[in-house]
């Protein structure tokens, strides 16, 4: 799969990356592991995780201070550096989160389960509340902190930062973004 920052898949490589999946960015005591929905067809093809153009998970991420410049998807192997990983409730390319079943996104969260026994991050941010109510049965969640822990982390939920979301613009995701940043660093220092 090509890296280059310039590299666009075509549409036959999209159409290839349909249930494609693509390697977890992990490592052990990590200060947040980000969770997203599902790759797209467009990460399918590329192998980075949210390196769809107009995705602002990258902006967001760098504005709320978490990397000291904006990383680009296919640099996502420089997160663990920051304390930082990134994975995914369900692991196979879709062209859209619609097409995902409820029960795949319920094994999805007894997936973040087992990495977060093996991994320990202080912190797992779900992106995208919607899929989160459904994984984890909270029909009324909303974005921020929730009660509920997985294992020692505590667990977040952020606005899915697609491009079409037009419910925050980077602005509003770089701020849920910060206010998680600033959580796990306050934990860090008492």
């Amino acid at each position: 799969m090509p890296t280059s920052h310039n590299y666009r898949p075509t549409r036959a490589d999209l159409n290839a990356a349909r249930d494609r999946t693509i390697p977890d960015v992990l490592a052990a005591d990590l200060r947040v592991l980000f969770c997203g929905i599902n790759p797209s067809l467009y990460s399918g093809a590329t192998g980075h995780h949210f390196a769809r153009p107009g995705n602002r998970f990258w902006p967001a991420l760098h504005r709320a201070g978490f990397t000291p410049r904006q990383l680009h998807p296919n640099e996502q192997d420089e997160l663990p550096h920051h304390g930082l990983g990134v994975t995914n409730l369900v692991r196979r390319a879709t062209a859209r989160a619609d097409e995902l079943t409820d029960a795949e996104l319920r094994d999805g969260a007894a997936r973040l389960a087992s990495l977060a026994r093996r991994y320990r991050p202080r912190a797992i941010a779900v992106v995208g509340v919607t899929a989160y109510r459904t994984a984890f049965g909270r029909l009324r969640a909303v974005v921020g902190p929730q009660q509920k822990r997985i294992e020692d982390a505590v667990l977040w939920v952020l606005p899915n930062p697609s491009g079409l979301n037009a419910h925050y613009q980077l602005p509003d995701l770089a701020a849920e973004f910060g206010a998680l940043r600033e959580h796990v660093d306050a934990s860090i220092r008492s």
